[in-house]
């Protein structure tokens, strides 16, 4: 079965207190580019290929995608986008990952078969990450 990775941008950016709030834009383009690696090897229990979105809200929405990440614009709510996201996923067959530690989040994908992980699983040092 294909996966699909969905990536709460805004949540997992705001994981690590790196300044990330004085560029939003340049934190998620480079929460972007992390990403790329993820499409080929996959993540601890879904190994690649899998296809990795990540979606943008607010200052971060006009964030382009590159080879490998496609660039979800939410036009309002941010996990409302992801929610429907993975309720497309799960009407075309496919398994959904949420990358995400918003609990209510969380929940509401569940609602369409979505697993749900924390914003470490792609935030670890390259040398760490599975």
């Amino acid at each position: 079965m294909r996966t699909q990775i969905i990536v709460d941008a805004a949540n997992v950016v705001g994981s690590v207190p790196d300044g990330w709030w004085r560029d939003r834009r340049g934190a998620t383009e480079r929460l972007r580019d992390s990403l790329v690696p993820y499409t080929g090897r996959g993540i601890a229990g879904h190994p690649g290929p899998v296809e990795v979105v990540l979606v943008v809200e607010g200052a971060a929405r006009e964030v382009a995608p590159v080879p490998g990440v496609r660039v979800e614009p939410a036009p309002g709510s941010g996990d409302d986008r992801i929610v429907e996201l993975a309720a497309r996923a799960a009407a075309d067959g496919l398994g959904c990952v949420v990358v995400s530690a918003d609990r209510e989040l969380c929940r509401r994908v569940a609602a369409y078969g979505a697993q749900c992980v924390g914003p470490r699983t792609v935030r670890q040092p390259p040398g760490e990450r599975t």
